[in-house]
């Protein structure tokens, strides 16, 4: 389980060519060092959205999202599977588990980001994912959309 402070980022829309990627949205979600009522034992949550037709991302209002038992379990496996999957190499070559999606992870005992910083360039990694690990990213993505949608 992660303690103290971390931090994650789902991004969808990685891709790109000439230009760079042109997020669907980005939601983050961080839980600080040192919290203090209202937020205590709690994750803050910030998303933006870019609704269809339009060229840029929108902000919504910011969200927390208390650590009970349920989303402490979330977070548990979040964190077990990003710990046990594959980046491709070189970072930001190709999207290998083809979801157009990136997870960005950070913490004292794990640094974990598919996609690169700046998307995929449509290069070719050196890493592949296979069906399993693909499996797993899907849910990795189900659980940040699932505490996302919990946030309140």
């Amino acid at each position: 389980m992660p303690v103290g402070e971390y931090s994650l980022r789902l991004q969808k829309g990685i891709t790109g060519g000439f230009a760079p990627p042109t997020p669907d949205f980005i939601y983050t979600l961080t839980r600080p060092l040192t919290q203090e009522p209202p937020t205590q034992d709690s994750l803050l949550i910030t998303s933006a959205v870019r609704p269809a037709g339009t060229p840029s991302l929108q902000d919504a209002v910011p969200k927390r999202l208390s650590l009970t038992d349920e989303t402490t379990s979330l977070v548990d496996e979040l964190h077990s599977i990003l710990k046990s999957l594959p980046t491709e190499q070189p970072p930001g070559s190709e999207d290998i588990y083809g979801l157009d999606t990136s997870i960005a992870w950070g913490s004292d005992d794990l640094m974990w980001v598919n996609g690169g910083p700046q998307g995929c360039s449509g290069g070719t990694s050196s890493v592949k994912a296979t069906d399993e690990e693909k499996a797993k990213f899907k849910r990795a993505v189900d659980i940040v959309e699932e505490l996302v949608a919990k946030g309140e």
